[in-house]
């Protein structure tokens, strides 16, 4: 092989600062200047001097309070598809449903979320009025099953509930019309 015959590389390695003078990137101070805390070591993300009255730390809103350190994320029980099997065939699963099986405990608290995960196998069918993921609801529709939880039993609910308004608020409007008219 000769010289000639070599393949030609174009890309240039980094300058690695520190190596002295011969890398072009080094000797004395190596690109860092010659005084003071940047040149000496690192510095911290936030580090903005030792000043505490405007710091970015001093700049945040606290949390006030008796429940100042407790976490604010809701708790979440979670319901397997292999325990439904336990429900009798056409029935409804909702919390008191799942309560009553002992599925679930009957000193869950209110505002503990329930979400049926698809581990496991449905036989028969089920109407399941709680959110599920996207492979329980699969296994459940296969099996003939219905699932209304979430956005569809809340706007259910939300226009039963303006269904219930509706005529009070008419009658009102009708009185308030007779009375203007005498």
């Amino acid at each position: 092989m000769n010289l000639n015959e070599l393949p030609k590389t174009t890309a240039k390695s980094h300058k690695r600062i520190g190596r002295g003078h011969g890398s072009g990137r080094g000797g004395h101070t190596s690109t860092r200047g010659s005084k003071g805390q940047k040149s000496r070591g690192k510095m911290g993300l936030f580090f903005e001097g030792t000043k505490i009255k405007k710091s970015l730390i001093k700049r945040l809103p606290l949390i006030r309070g008796k429940g100042k350190f407790k976490t604010h994320q809701s708790a979440l029980a979670i319901v397997n598809l292999k325990y439904l099997n336990l429900l009798p065939k056409n029935s409804e699963v909702t919390v008191q449903t799942l309560q009553a099986k002992g599925i679930l405990a009957k000193d869950l608290p209110t505002e503990v979320k329930i979400k049926i995960l698809g581990e496991g196998n449905l036989d028969f069918p089920l109407m399941v009025f709680l959110p599920c993921s996207k492979g329980a609801r699969e296994k459940i529709e296969k099996a003939g099953g219905k699932v209304l939880s979430g956005n569809e039993t809340e706007k259910k609910t939300v226009e039963a509930k303006k269904e219930e308004k509706s005529p009070k608020k008419t009658a009102k409007k009708t009185t308030k019309a007779k009375t203007k008219e005498k």
